[in-house]
């Protein structure tokens, strides 16, 4: 029988990756082809990998992004349809897992509580909760997958009156799994991703669904089919859509940006198209802002605006006053006319609680480690942070094409400090650099991002701090690119 001294004695490892989602399974995958060598485990909290797609499992979870480009490169993706359910997703990241054989170095329900830095040991030291039992951790190099939103706990939003409501309360991040909508009075709170991809599931069963959206965003719906080519084999066909879908992506957002007017028309006429003829296209349909200043919403087929059309839906664009035992009661924008609708339940699609790090208590030398205001080095290290990762996607794009841009310079850094007898490598701004103006972490104005922004880090204006934001331009530099500058290393 092992002593609590054994248990207690550090696993010591090369490099620690907590998370097992698309960005720690990236990492893990690029760690072990290109550094063999090098002794890493990941530490996954929950009792699934996946990440995002192991925790949300409202009606009608999916992606936005093409799953050619939100798929690993080093792994197909086998089905058809390139805007995926969450169910697909789940089971593609799991085959990838197993199939690379990165699952056998994770380990489940080993959550990280505190990581801190010492600078004499030049190493981390990690506290982990494994079942209830604390065990401990050492390492050279620490990569956060942790993403950018708490599992935890729900963006609380402001909804007046909702303490009233004496129904059904519900959070799609944490769905109940044997709720039964059917037959049920549901409103839909919020005009977000979310919101557009539950309420066509939602407005299969329910008697009456009511989307209640205080302003909207923008829906363009796409045809869901993937593009093939017989005459190509798979490997071959997947890398052309990629690249594809990655640069289409990009200039659609570039031709947002710099022709709002043009976008916001082309859009207006296809959503007039598409909307039933008693749902005007404004209010209902005409966000307050360009194309692209918050994150688009993608409807596959249709599915959403076809959703619509049933005499079981309706809209209000408008403000929430207050709740009723039985209802919700709003006031329309336009009209100023007071509603009251009667429901049994209520989802509140109304956004996530951003936090970077998976709440981890982070200390360098004894001091806690702030996320708030620190500036990024190279979309993936916190100035004055000593080897430390963390890895962060694309607002605009796929997810994963940010998770692996991050795990090429990590692994290139690895590599550099090896040939170089480097034990440390620490991000430090020169006085100019640092008294340049910042920007915010996400370029996405998105209400929780902006609510989050004091507690975020931040990108400078020039160089290695500026904001990974060309797909194409930030891919080259992981692979090729110098990545040295702006960073002091020791041995």
């Amino acid at each position: 029988m092992a002593s609590s001294e054994t248990k207690n004695k550090p696993e010591a490892l090369d490099v620690i990756i907590v998370g097992a989602g698309i960005s720690g399974i990236s990492c893990a995958y690029r760690l072990q082809t290109q550094l063999p060598n090098v002794r890493f485990t990941i530490l996954e909290g929950r009792s699934e990998i996946g990440g995002t797609w192991s925790q949300f499992t409202y009606p009608g979870v999916r992606s936005d992004a093409i799953m050619n480009t939100l798929a690993f490169p080093w792994h197909l993706y086998p089905h058809p349809k390139p805007i995926a359910d969450g169910s697909l997703i789940l089971d593609y990241i799991k085959d990838a897992a197993s199939k690379s054989r990165v699952s056998e170095r994770i380990q489940m329900r080993h959550k990280v509580l505190a990581a801190e830095w010492s600078s004499s040991k030049q190493q981390w030291a990690l506290t982990v909760d494994y079942e209830g039992m604390q065990k401990l951790y050492t390492a050279r190099w620490m990569i956060l997958g942790t993403g950018y939103y708490d599992y935890e706990s729900p963006l609380q939003a402001e909804i007046p009156g909702l303490e009233n409501f004496k129904g059904k309360v519900i959070h799609p991040q944490f769905w109940p799994k044997d709720y039964d909508y059917e037959n049920k009075r549901m409103a839909l709170v919020g005009s977000g991703a979310t919101a557009v991809s539950i309420l066509p599931l939602l407005a299969e069963k329910t008697s009456e669904l009511t989307l209640i959206q205080r302003s909207p965003t923008y829906i363009v719906a796409r045809e869901n089919k993937s593009w093939t080519n017989e005459h190509l084999p798979p490997s071959l066909a997947s890398v052309f859509q990629r690249v594809f879908h990655t640069l289409h992506q990009h200039f659609f957002v570039a031709y947002c940006e710099n022709f709002p007017d043009s976008a916001k028309e082309r859009i207006r006429q296809d959503t007039v198209k598409r909307l039933p003829k008693w749902l005007e296209q404004d209010p209902h349909f005409k966000p307050r802002y360009n194309p692209w200043e918050q994150r688009m919403c993608m409807d596959p087929d249709g599915i959403f605006y076809k959703a619509l059309h049933r005499p079981t839906v309706k809209v209000i664009t408008g403000d929430i006053t207050n709740f009723t035992d039985t209802g919700v009661q709003t006031k329309d924008h336009e009209t100023g006319k007071m509603n009251t609708t009667d429901i049994d339940a209520v989802v509140t699609a109304t956004g996530l609680h951003m936090k970077l790090g998976g709440g981890i208590d982070i200390r360098v030398d004894g001091e806690t480690m702030s996320w708030a205001k620190r500036r990024i080095w190279n979309g993936a290290m916190l100035e004055g942070v000593p080897n430390m990762t963390f890895v962060t996607g694309y607002g605009d794009n796929a997810w994963t094409l940010g998770a692996d841009i991050t795990s090429f310079l990590v692994v290139r850094l690895l590599k550099y400090m090896d040939s170089k007898g480097l034990k440390t490598a620490v991000p430090q701004m020169s006085e100019k650099e640092a008294a340049e103006e910042s920007q915010q972490m996400f370029r996405l104005k998105s209400t929780y991002t902006n609510l989050a922004a004091e507690r975020l880090p931040v990108y400078g204006e020039t160089g290695v701090w500026q904001p990974r934001a060309h797909p194409p331009k930030d891919y080259v530099y992981a692979r090729w690119g110098n990545v040295s500058t702006g960073l002091h290393f020791s041995t």
